[in-house]
């Protein structure tokens, strides 16, 4: 597989149009639809910045071998960061109550989530076969 088509499997695994994809790196959809197509190639920079933006790694990106997505504590870490410097309270209250927690306090909120997860899967599945 060429590393334009490469792109385009990125951006379609991720579920996002030519334009949102565009956006995010700061080019046109033209742009991303001539690369995608191989009119134009992917340059170094372009090329950085699909890996900085959606985690992608740039060994795959490059050559095609190993994994699309890096999946590393320094991506999550960059998440946090871009949380914490956004303008939205709710979500960094949230990541300071969480850095505020004992252990007690987190293995509580796992069995919510837990709970939320299961009653989520039983009304997905309720719903799913009401249709």
């Amino acid at each position: 597989m060429a590393q334009n088509e490469r792109v385009k499997e990125i951006r379609e695994s991720l579920g996002l149009t030519l334009e949102k994809f565009g956006n995010r790196l700061g080019v046109t959809k033209v742009a991303i639809s001539n690369i995608e197509n191989g009119n134009r190639n992917l340059t170094a920079q372009m090329t950085k910045a699909i890996c900085r933006e959606f985690g992608v790694d740039y060994i795959w990106l490059t050559t095609g071998e190993g994994e699309m997505f890096v999946d590393s504590d320094c991506d999550v870490m960059a998440a946090i960061d871009r949380i914490m410097i956004s303008e939205n309270d709710f979500h960094k209250n949230l990541f300071r109550l969480i850095a505020k927690m004992n252990d007690a306090d987190l293995e509580a909120l796992e069995h919510v989530f837990e709970n939320i997860s299961e009653v989520m899967a039983e009304e997905f599945g309720e719903h799913e076969k009401g249709e």
